[in-house]
């Protein structure tokens, strides 16, 4: 059998006023997705550790099985490995995000979803104005960079910036755990009050604000840790070919890490506006040649930062329609059966515009499989799903047919 997981980047929120205390999940027309609830197996799925902040980086580890208390080092140094940096012992890796700061305060984490192009002249121009023999930085995707400090101390707090949009920054800069990481605290504080003395009137800045646009005149470093010692979907559950489909650096570095192939869509954004239709397909022919398939698809999330409901109930129409449609018709035809998995993997409630904790619905739908009692997929019906509640590498290895859970 083949493995698919359909990963919605957190699609699932809470009930929401104005709106009969519905969830988009639940007001989203999405009868494939649904199709998959009533003919499969659910459950909820508790992905990040009460000891852990709410993170993609976490939850999506958790999500592949991985014991995330243990082997987790930092958002930095996994998207390294998507970008290709390898990163040497005593390398502090950081997610660097670009961002826009406005009358004191974080106005958003993206700097308004700046595009490519833009980003990249922004980076190299810190690493010109600011980069050294032990400071180095590197361009990404969109607004996510990577910060590497040679001989870095990781013992500090750094704020997630799409946590605390509308918050003072000065409120949340990094701040020391430890004596021995003051040093390192203070030169990320530094970077980040230079980094807005030079980009506040840089040319790409200029131009963004004569069109509309947010500037990026901020950097935000955070999630700082070393390289992480993880072992390979092969290694843990005898995985021979697996693949990763993502718009998103972070996914891809963790799918560098644990031995997948990464596949890159052309058009692939992160957004609502993302190459669902090239995405779909990339999945299902990844399926022909390998035994796993993770791909994952980021748009609810953004949207749930924003805190826009209406968008993100319609990326959650777009999943349905534009990839699981899709998936559902070629896998039917498939010689080989094909088991799906779709679940989220943290909320992104867009009362709060941020990660939270609580436990995500999950379906697990396989050629054959007795299906319980759970009618549609949301975050209310699936609790009646025949698997329970799920920790720890429960829900893989239920997914895999390696253990059951209840």
């Amino acid at each position: 059998m083949k493995y698919l997981i359909i990963l919605g980047d957190g699609m699932s929120d809470e009930p929401i006023a104005g709106y009969g205390g519905k969830t988009p999940l639940q007001m989203a027309k999405k009868p494939h997705i649904d199709w998959l609830a009533k003919h499969g197996q659910s459950g909820q799925f508790k992905t990040v550790p009460e000891t852990m902040h709410p993170g993609s980086e976490i939850a999506n580890m958790a999500v592949l099985g991985y014991d995330v208390e243990k082997v987790f080092e930092g958002r930095g140094v996994l998207e390294a490995a998507s970008m290709g940096v390898e990163l040497q012992p005593g390398d502090l890796g950081l997610r660097c995000n670009l961002l826009t700061i406005e009358n004191e305060k974080i106005k958003n984490h993206s700097a308004g979803h700046i595009s490519n192009e833009e980003a990249a002249e922004l980076i190299l121009f810190l690493d010109h104005e600011l980069g050294s023999d032990t400071v180095k930085f590197y361009p990404g995707v969109s607004y996510r960079h990577l910060l590497v400090i040679k001989g870095g101390i990781k013992d500090f707090n750094c704020t997630p910036p799409h946590d605390v949009p509308g918050t003072p920054f000065r409120n949340v800069l990094p701040k020391a755990n430890s004596e021995e990481a003051q040093t390192t605290a203070d030169f990320v504080k530094g970077l980040i009050l230079k980094s807005r003395e030079i980009l506040e009137n840089h040319p790409v800045n200029v131009k963004r604000r004569e069109a509309g646009k947010e500037p990026a005149n901020s950097i935000w470093p955070w999630s700082p840790g070393y390289k992480p010692a993880m072992p390979t979907l092969k290694e843990m559950f005898g995985i021979e070919k697996s693949a990763v489909i993502s718009a998103v650096d972070l996914i891809q570095g963790i799918g560098v890490y644990a031995g997948m192939e990464v596949i890159k869509v052309e058009g692939a954004t992160g957004l609502y506006n993302t190459n669902y239709e090239g995405k779909a397909k990339a999945a299902v022919d990844a399926l022909k040649n390998h035994d796993l398939v993770y791909l994952h698809i980021e748009a609810s999330d953004e949207a749930g930062h924003e805190g826009d409901v209406e968008l993100k109930t319609r990326t959650i129409e777009y999943l349905d329609q534009r990839v699981v449609k899709y998936i559902l018709e070629e896998t039917e035809k498939m010689e080989e059966e094909v088991a799906i998995a779709i679940l989220p993997d943290h909320p992104t409630p867009c009362a709060l515009k941020t990660h939270t904790r609580e436990p995500v619905p999950f379906t697990i739908y396989k050629p054959g499989l007795e299906a319980d009692l759970v009618e549609v997929y949301d975050e209310f019906d699936t609790k009646k799903g025949i698997l329970g509640l799920v920790k720890n590498d429960g829900f893989i290895r239920e997914f895999l047919g390696q253990h059951k859970i209840h």
